[in-house]
């Protein structure tokens, strides 16, 4: 099998030379342009794991160089070498595509960390890792919405590149769980992911747990540490709500990032790093950097790409797979918890204003009030005027090709009461369902929607409970068994809906 071919343009023959050596000995076949012209004959010519371009070229950018190969040759990775200080060049060729940087003077190691990681990126194994589509066995972002189907397609996009990635979402929409996917799509994904809850650092703290220290640095200083970036070195530090960092923190997370080095408290020498660096806030940076309150050098730096994760109140239809997921991870193995339908129209309607963290700890919390492992809309602890109208994609068409309206059903009692069928296979009178009443105070026809799903569908529970009530005279043994429930669960249904037997 050959090695791996890599292009360098560069018009400066020293630099050319120096890395052409450099690769040369990491046991790389090597081809040199030292124009845009010549750059683009070789590539047209020959497949590369690798092109490595100057940003200022006789005959143009490099950057042009950079869009070309991102649009045209999608599997190959282009780095740029830029200008030592020239921050904002580098920021636009990773906007362009570009999958990394390195500065003149060009620090060999850094060189070599570079092109091992790009090398990585190029393998085979790494296009495997990226199915058509953008979706992954086991990834942690669940869901079948076109939200979410955009959302893995772009992670795979991003694991492809060095850039550094903003996260942006409110609270509880999975911004970890999004960095942690890039880490593990990415070439460094056998290399540590290790994140960092910026707002839970105490402020004299922050460069000693970011940069690490010497021994003696300050009291309590009794050994040498590692620090964050140390920890994470060859793969992927996640700064989390990056916006609640203090300002002075914030110029030397902004050198280390440029410089790609970090010094320890109470050393005098600087130590290269390799880090990917992803940030996450619920906040807007952009206005954060407007009221003074964070640098726009370093937002300029970190938000290279931006990553916007959808609140869930905006793909309503993932939430019965979310919470099948959730209910598999919180019941002991072998056991199977179930949520009702009219559960499941319950949570469709809700707001949700903490996202996924809220809807996983509102199962929870539902789970210790369920009987049998049945899940209703009692148990949810959702309060009926927290809810929204169903969305329209509710809708759905009927065999008639007519528009029909589909409301989520109380419960297993009511589909078999509406049905006309009952546990012991005889057939029940049928149940005709309340009028539904209007914001107006009227009743609404047949397309009409109720003004509270939730008061609608224990108006309907309670109906059909009642009828069974007075057909077994009040006998709520026989009343249960005729609904096909257990005692224990027509006493709670009773007491939930204030269902009183006559005097």
């Amino acid at each position: 099998m050959s090695a791996p071919r890599i292009l360098i343009v560069d018009d400066e023959a020293d630099l050319r030379e120096l890395i052409e050596i450099t690769l040369l000995k990491m046991g790389l076949d090597v081809d040199s342009a030292d124009s845009l012209a010549m750059a683009r004959d070789h590539l047209a010519a020959r497949e590369y794991a690798l092109v490595l371009t100057d940003m200022r070229l006789p005959d143009g950018m490099g950057i042009e160089l950079v869009r070309e190969v991102s649009s045209t040759w999608r599997n190959t990775p282009i780095a740029v070498i830029t200008a030592f200080g020239s921050a904002d060049n580098a920021v636009a060729a990773l906007k362009a595509g570009a999958f990394d940087y390195v500065s003149k003077p060009v620090a060999l190691d850094q060189l070599r960390q570079m092109v091992q990681s790009a090398l990585r990126t190029s393998q085979p194994a790494m296009a495997a890792r990226e199915p058509q589509g953008g979706a992954r066995a086991g990834s942690p972002l669940i869901g079948e919405s076109a939200a979410m189907h955009d959302l893995r397609a772009q992670i795979a996009r991003l694991a492809r590149s060095m850039a550094p990635v903003a996260i942006t979402g409110e609270s509880g929409s999975g911004k970890e769980l999004a960095a942690r996917d890039i880490h593990a799509r990415s070439a460094r994904a056998d290399k540590p992911f290790v994140a960092v809850n910026c707002g839970a650092i105490p402020e004299n703290l922050m460069e000693a747990e970011f940069f690490g220290y010497r021994k003696g640095a300050f009291t309590g200083a009794t050994e040498d540490r590692d620090g964050f970036f140390q920890a994470a070195n060859g793969g992927t530090l996640l700064l989390d709500e990056v916006a609640d960092l203090p300002l002075a923190m914030q110029v030397k997370l902004l050198r280390a990032i440029q410089e790609r080095k970090v010094r320890k408290v109470g050393a005098t020498a600087e130590e290269p790093v390799d880090v990917r660096i992803i940030s996450a806030t619920h906040q807007d940076l952009a206005a954060c950097v407007e009221k003074g309150r964070f640098r726009q050098d370093l937002f300029y730096r970190l938000n290279v790409i931006e990553l916007k994760l959808p609140p869930l109140r905006e793909r309503r239809d993932d939430i019965g797979l979310l919470a099948d997921a959730i209910l598999r991870k919180l019941m002991p193995a072998g056991e199977r918890p179930t949520l009702a339908p009219a559960a499941l129209g319950t949570l469709q309607s809700y707001h949700f204003p903490g996202n996924v963290r809220e809807l996983e700890n509102i199962l929870e919390r539902a789970l210790a009030f369920a009987n049998d492992g049945l899940i209703e809309v009692a148990d949810l602890g959702i309060k009926p005027g927290a809810l929204e109208a169903m969305p329209p994609a509710q809708e759905h068409a009927d065999a008639d090709g007519q528009a029909a309206r589909a409301t989520a059903p109380p419960a297993d009692i009511a589909d078999q009461a509406r049905a006309g069928i009952h546990p012991a296979g005889e057939a029940a009178p049928p149940v005709q369902a309340p009028a539904v009443p209007t914001a107006a105070g009227g009743a609404a026809g047949v397309d009409d929607l109720p003004a509270s799903l939730p008061d609608h569908l224990d108006q309907v529970e309670r109906d059909i409970i009642r009828r069974a009530l007075a057909r077994t005279n009040y006998n709520r043994t026989q009343a249960a068994e005729l609904l096909g429930i257990s005692f224990r669960q027509l006493r709670y249904r009773m007491q939930r809906l204030s269902i009183q037997e006559p005097d």
